[in-house]
């Protein structure tokens, strides 16, 4: 299933009224639907439409809208709107950044930190992602979520809060180019490649390596989903 059929058939479960306010149930159920190309980066959000398809009030969704925005996720233009973010090519190349020098930082403390389970979690997370390239190597949303897999054992292993918080911040960001670098031919399988020889090196407990490997891995996906980026302009 390819991420334009998922965006045009977006439909939001019913929101509760108990088990946690309004706004953060808007909130969470707004990102899953941008995180998981519901809701397509560039895409206008009509607060009407929002408000109906929510059954909220206007107050709920300009505040749920103001939440996202200052994860990155959403962009307010003035007297415009609100629109699903959609990175500049100078944005994306500076996110990449970011995000190649952080993924190094928690490759080295899962190095140091991780359990034997742990690494065996990770070692399991790439053999899924090499099954499903065999098996569907077009389904993008697939390997995103397989690599979601990854990225959870991977900080879970490296035991920071801070770098938790920062990193998944980041890589909420950095999803919708994930998408475009892993759409692209022959991306998918050099993804694969890239992350075991960084799990093989993980094993081997050489911190030095996995870190490099890491950096190796993020600059690679930058130039393909920069690359994509500039095509789509």
């Amino acid at each position: 299933m390819s991420i334009q059929e998922r965006a045009d058939g977006w439909e939001p479960a019913p929101i509760g009224r108990v088990t946690a306010p309004l706004r953060e149930q808007v909130i969470a159920a707004m990102r899953s639907a941008i995180l998981d190309f519901h809701l397509r980066p560039g895409q206008r959000l009509v607060e009407r439409e929002l408000i109906d398809r929510f059954a909220v009030s206007r107050t709920t969704i300009r505040e749920a809208l103001r939440d996202l925005a200052a994860e990155g996720l959403v962009t307010v233009i003035p007297q415009k709107g609100a629109i699903v973010a959609a990175p500049s090519p100078e944005e994306a190349a500076d996110l990449y950044d970011v995000r190649a020098h952080l993924e190094s930082l928690t490759v080295a403390k899962f190095v140091e930190r991780a359990t034997p389970e742990q690494v065996a979690r990770l070692r399991h997370a790439v053999d899924e992602m090499q099954k499903l390239i065999a098996a569907a190597p077009d389904d993008t949303p697939g390997m995103l979520r397989a690599k979601d897999d990854y990225y959870e054992i991977l900080i879970e292993g490296a035991g920071s809060a801070v770098l938790r918080q920062v990193l998944v911040t980041v890589q909420a960001r950095v999803r919708t180019l994930r998408a475009a670098s892993l759409g692209a031919s022959g991306r998918p399988a050099e993804a694969v490649r890239e992350i075991t020889a960084i799990v093989d090196a993980i094993e081997r407990r050489d911190v030095e390596e996995a870190s490099r490997l890491s950096i190796e891995h993020v600059q690679n996906a930058a130039k393909t989903a920069l690359a994509a980026i500039s095509v789509d302009e």
